[in-house]
């Protein structure tokens, strides 16, 4: 039985693998973006892996991370890297983008924080992230380090990325949403559109 264009597409499995050694980290991730939201994780920094979560439940993403850092210096190296990887993964499990949304919003609230992500696969990486972050640490994590994430993320997936915290008085509050805000953003994004199966979404013709 011949397959159509739509059915090829869809079967297409979307999965990769990255593996990233320096000095500073060592780090594995692979991605499955057509998942569940299966998640295996450690970084050693207990927050941040609950944010990775939030990443692969709400994206129905299965995530695999085993990152090893100088966490003995802090967790900007682990981060960081995790983030470039994390990046360099989506962008190889995207391929050539042809059938998808290419666009993704969402907004999550959590109690009195609310943010909203907004996300373009557009092969231009460009970050703008506006997160009053109501205190510098939560457990052992540094919110600081939310935006080295994000840019390391989106330099590699070379995607452009705007996330904003609406309002939010707890620094926990305000990580998940914006966490699973660009969880939602990222699997809406990703969707494959069947009235454009294998088509590029640009009138460039190419991402």
């Amino acid at each position: 039985m011949n397959r159509t264009a739509e059915e090829n597409l869809t079967n297409a499995p979307r999965q990769a693998e990255v593996v990233r050694n320096t000095n500073e980290t060592q780090i594995t991730v692979k991605v499955n973006l057509d998942g569940t939201g299966v998640a295996n994780l450690s970084t050693g920094i207990g927050f941040f892996d609950h944010m990775l979560d939030q990443i692969a439940r709400h994206g129905l993403i299965d995530l695999d991370i085993q990152a090893k850092g100088d966490l003995h210096i802090d967790g900007h190296h682990t981060v960081e890297d995790v983030g470039i990887t994390l990046g360099q993964a989506v962008f190889k499990a995207v391929g050539d983008k042809k059938g998808i949304k290419r666009y993704g919003h969402a907004y999550v609230p959590l109690d009195e924080a609310l943010s909203r992500v907004v996300i373009d696969f557009s092969g231009r990486p460009g970050l703008h992230m506006n997160v009053p972050f109501k205190s510098g640490m939560v457990g052992a994590f540094d919110t600081q380090l939310a935006y080295e994430f994000f840019q390391g993320f989106v330099n590699h997936a070379l995607v452009t990325l705007h996330i904003d915290n609406l309002t939010g008085d707890n620094a926990h509050h305000q990580s998940e949403t914006v966490f699973k805000a660009f969880a939602r953003a990222v699997r809406m994004a990703l969707e494959l559109d069947p009235r454009s199966a294998g088509v590029v979404p640009s009138t460039k013709g190419s991402l």
